[in-house]
């Protein structure tokens, strides 16, 4: 099964529009941001659209379109990137009731949702307090 790219592909994106701000761009298109991401600009402009709505992010249509941050990039966490793009949780249930006569089969899922639950709870922490200046400064830095 393949992981969901929608959070790292949207924190990519803020990243270099964070960027590009730092360098005096007062925008970038979609096309310049599927560049750095190595991917289709209809990707790009998905997940902008999305932080669009969460206002996350701003466009400009017309002469000197293109997209940067409704904020700073201090002010942004990545569990607002998280929400915005609507990622899933971490972790799934079976796609289909298992059998409730087996004895594991009968209490698995209560079981797995308590500890993914938690997980969760974890990792939603952990977005919270990273901003997406913090993933710049690591991406720089490394």
């Amino acid at each position: 099964m393949a992981a969901n790219s929608r959070l790292t592909i949207a924190t990519h994106a803020l990243a270099w529009l964070a960027l590009a701000q730092r360098r005096g761009l007062e925008v970038l298109t979609s096309e310049q941001v599927a560049a750095s991401v190595h991917t289709n600009p209809v990707i790009i402009r998905r997940s902008l659209g999305d932080l669009r709505r969460a206002g996350l992010v701003e466009v400009r249509r017309g002469a000197g379109a293109g997209w940067s941050l409704a904020r700073e990039p201090e002010g942004i966490t990545l569990l607002e990137v998280y929400d915005a793009v609507g990622a899933q949780p971490p972790f799934g249930l079976h796609h289909t009731e298992p059998n409730p006569e087996c004895p594991v089969g009968h209490g698995i899922r209560p079981a797995l949702s308590g500890v993914y639950g938690r997980v969760e709870q974890v990792m939603r922490r952990e977005l919270a307090d990273t901003s997406i200046a913090d993933v710049l400064r690591e991406t720089l830095a490394n």
